[in-house]
């Protein structure tokens, strides 16, 4: 049988393995499924083996909190429950960061007092032998509160020693338990010296306290830890606004008459009416009248469905125009919006956590360091050393295995990665998605919004013979103004680009799924697809040839006529982002193999994917489709990375290893994806799988290091040189070499904020550099991304404002909300800003 839990206390990747190794130690269980994302934990067992009592001990055991459900709650409430939960536990780890760093300040400041400005009384109070006693002893209180706070670290790792299971925990838990049993001893040997009046020796030990040490360890561990905390309670969102799309109230017909009631009343079987601008509230079958439905939240399509009797409607789409009855058939949790929430639980929870490298060190340094330490310490007693000598060899060698380094190396890089991320607008949202893009494969995209625009745009103008383009713009304007289709509204933008003025309809209507009427000037005219047009006597067939070309194009043909002639043929489609085949060609050079996925037709799939150059094409594919076309990769053997923007692609973001959302999609996309496009543009993508690739040679450089010292000090350490060359490492220099491994790392991990990735998009290229330094003259190109422009008069405003500074030349696009900027003279971006800014439009960016 299968039972979910709660489990609490998980803060990384490497707590969620702890637990599923704990639980699957157990007889019976046959699989566990541990879900960092939502602090639960599904298992599999035998109940005849074993029980929720025994899978509870055995999580408790690990060092966490387990505990079954009480009731099903309703979804929203369990999801928003989550969501606290998260939101709580990032709260906890920044408490227990700022009272670590409230005490380690001091805690530094009196141990390093002595190389630092200090006042005259600190020295008389801490320093020298009089002072010996309070100098190690405030330390030592000092390093109590953060020990406290950080207890967790000591629970987990002993707890995973005496399981023969160690981990990072383990290592922090063994780290700085030596430095502060060799501090508490130090104390004792300090007030022993002055109690028999040897000053000189109560100041020498004060070189052994080391409290220092371990409030360091504690605090820049809690410090990572902290920054993951934040980063999962974020994405925990995603399902709760998922489910916020079903309206809260539904008109039903009761007794013959329309009664609003609560959405979760409705049951299969009742007749729901839905008029213009409201949310279906559940699935069904049309059983009277007709609309456009816009279904972009299930199938991301940016066109509305024509939807007439018979024909099915579902949950969460919205009826842009018309008036229409349903019967509910699918109602709850079994309507397809609920199927896609659960897809996006599943997928979340199904998702391994990336086994950290640190981690799989541990399980083999951990043991050994402790086996050198106990075997330093025997055989120096064994060969006649004193008992302190012996003492000092085996805690040297635990000192300088202490796991700053080897803490740091991994959450130092990774917050230097993400940030220079964000400063290229890469919103990376968690440690393990960055790790994880660097081993990408196979990256999958959707059509609508992610390589194309997400709206439809007039593509081609074609004039039956006798007619003119402007006149042709001009009739289907005036036609199309009164209609809320997006493919109306297309031609309409068309029209006000090109500047064409429109005369006013009368006697508009809308018949839908064929097109609309209305008088111009006293003259009948039709807009609308062929069948409608030709039924009403005027002749097509001179247009036929384009119509048939544009639909095999993927293109949309919306036909007019005026008077029973024709007056033309005017085509749209969702055009492609102009910066789409570039990031196609970027992916490729990663030697990533590209797959895009769509609800839309073969047709215009196949044509979006031949002029991207896109290795395979899948269409017609609904949200569950999605989310199984990359399972199936994954299980195949690639890593895959999603990038989409609708609330259809939340299940296949989910899903997928990384799931890169579209900063301009739908917040539930956002919130299910790992990595953000700020900027909405694919080339980033590469950027982050570039970013990724980078942050990992960083991690795997650092964690040599990390070990280095180890690998040559433990030896000293241990006394191995001493005989021959009286070479032995004190607890002191130990610690000053684990210092120097952390700033090693740290330094090694700065180098990232200098990462750039390949494309001259983000920068100079070469040969302009080069020609730069021969004092050529050159021209330097910019983008700058703008927001507030709206319409020509925008365009050109700020066109005009950009000119204005010498040796500038802008070309605005409008659709695309950036200007294109080429550079003939050295301008500061701060007068680009400033031109734009003074012209009334905001300026997000400028690359």
């Amino acid at each position: 049988m299968k039972q979910k839990f709660e489990v609490t206390g998980m803060s990384c990747a490497a707590c969620s393995a702890s637990v599923e190794r704990s639980v699957r130690k157990l007889n019976g269980v046959s699989d566990v499924n541990v879900s960092l994302l939502t602090n639960s934990m599904q298992v599999e067992y035998d109940p005849d083996a074993t029980g929720p009592d025994a899978i509870i001990s055995a999580v408790t055991g690990a060092g966490y909190g387990a505990s079954c459900p009480a009731a099903a709650p309703r979804a929203q409430e369990g999801h928003e429950k989550a969501a606290d939960k998260a939101v709580e536990e990032a709260r906890r780890m920044k408490t227990r960061l700022i009272v670590s760093i409230i005490f380690w300040i001091p805690l530094m400041y009196i141990a390093m007092f002595h190389m630092l400005p200090a006042p005259a009384f600190m020295h008389a109070a801490f320093g020298g032998a009089n002072g010996a006693v309070a100098f190690a002893f405030a330390q030592f209180l000092l390093l109590l509160p953060i020990i406290y706070v950080n207890r967790s670290y000591y629970v987990r790792g002993f707890r995973s020693l005496l399981k023969r299971a160690p981990n990072m925990d383990s290592l922090i838990a063994l780290g700085s338990s030596a430095a502060v049993i060799y501090g508490a001893a130090a104390i004792f040997r300090i007030g022993y010296a002055l109690g028999a009046g040897n000053t000189a020796a109560a100041a020498a030990y004060t070189g052994d306290v080391y409290f220092e040490s371990a409030g360091t360890i504690l605090t820049l561990i809690t410090l990572g830890k902290f920054f993951e905390a934040r980063s999962k309670g974020k994405t925990t969102q995603a399902i709760t606004k998922l489910i916020d799309l079903t309206p809260k109230t539904a008109t039903v017909v009761r007794g013959g008459a329309e009664v609003e009631i609560p959405a979760a009343e409705i049951v299969p079987g009742d007749i729901v009416a839905v008029r213009p601008g409201q949310s279906v509230p559940a699935d069904g079958v049309i059983i009277s009248g007709g609309a456009a439905v816009d279904e972009s939240a299930l199938t991301g399509e940016s066109i509305p469905a024509e939807k007439n009797v018979g024909d099915t409607v579902s949950a969460a789409t919205i009826n842009r125009t018309g008036y229409f009855r349903f019967r509910a058939q699918k109602v709850g949790a079994d309507t397809a919006l609920s199927q896609i929430i659960r897809l996006v639980e599943d997928a979340s929870s199904s998702k391994a956590p990336i086994a950290r490298l640190a981690d799989k060190i541990s399980g083999i340094f951990v043991p050994i360091v402790m086996a050198v330490a106990l075997a330093a310490a025997v055989v120096w007693l064994i060969a006649g050393a004193t008992f302190s000598f012996a003492l000092s060899a085996g805690i040297a060698v635990l000192v300088i295995s202490c796991p700053c380094a080897l803490g740091l190396a991994t959450p130092v890089a990774i917050m230097v990665g993400t940030g220079k991320g964000a400063s290229l607008g890469i919103l990376i949202k968690s440690a393990e998605s960055l790790e994880t893009a660097h081993s990408v494969s196979t990256v999958v995209l959707d059509k609508t919004g992610t390589v194309t625009e997400g709206r439809p745009e007039v593509t081609d103008i074609v004039p039956a013979p006798g007619a003119t383009a402007d006149e042709l713009l001009a009739a289907a304007a005036a036609l199309e103004s009164l209609s809320e289709h997006p493919l109306a509204q297309a031609i309409v933008r068309r029209a006000d680009e090109s500047g064409v003025k429109a005369q006013t309809a009368e006697d508009f209507k809308a018949i839908p799924g064929r097109g609309v009427t209305a008088k111009l000037g006293g003259v009948e005219c039709l807009g609308g697809n062929l069948d409608y047009i030709t039924e009403s006597g005027a002749d097509a067939s001179n247009l036929k040839d384009a119509a048939k070309s544009f639909a095999e194009s993927g293109k949309t043909p919306v036909f007019f006529s005026r008077g029973g002639k024709m007056l033309g043929v005017i085509a749209a489609a969702d055009t492609i982002k102009p910066t789409s085949r570039e990031a196609i060609e970027r992916l490729h050079a990663l030697g990533l193999d590209t797959v895009m996925l769509t609800g839309d037709n073969e047709v215009t799939a196949r044509a979006v994917g031949t002029q991207l150059g896109i290795g395979r094409v899948v269409a017609g594919v609904m949200p569950q489709d999605k989310e199984h076309e990359i399972r199936m990769l994954q299980e195949s053997g690639r890593k895959v990375a999603m990038i989409g923007d609708g609330i259809n692609d939340a299940p296949a973001l989910a899903r997928a290893d990384v799931g890169i959302a579209i900063g301009a999609g739908t917040d539930v996309a956002i919130e299910s994806a790992d990595i953000v496009l700020i900027r909405s543009d694919l080339r980033d993508a590469a950027s982050a799988i570039e970013l990724s690739r980078a942050t990992m040679r960083n991690i795997r450089e650092n964690l040599f290091w990390a070990f280095f010292y180890n690998l040559i000090g433990i030896p000293i350490a241990a006394g191995v040189f001493y005989p021959l060359l009286g070479w032995q490492l004190s607890p002191m220099l130990g610690a000053a070499a684990m210092s120097l491994s952390s700033v090693c790392v740290v330094s090694n991990a700065l180098r990232l904020r200098f990462f750039k990735p390949r494309s001259a998009y983000h920068d100079i290229s070469v040969s302009d550099q080069k020609q730069n330094a021969k004092g050529e003259k050159k021209t330097m190109k910019k983008t700058i991304m703008i927001n507030g422009m709206m319409c020509e008069h925008c365009k050109a405003h700020v066109e005009q404002a950009l000119g204005a500074i010498d040796g500038v030349s802008a070309t605005v696009d409008l659709k695309g909300k950036r200007a294109l900027v080429e550079l003939s003279a050295p301008v500061s971006d701060e007068e680009l800003r400033k031109a734009v800014t003074d012209a009334g439009y905001e300026v997000v960016s400028i690359s």
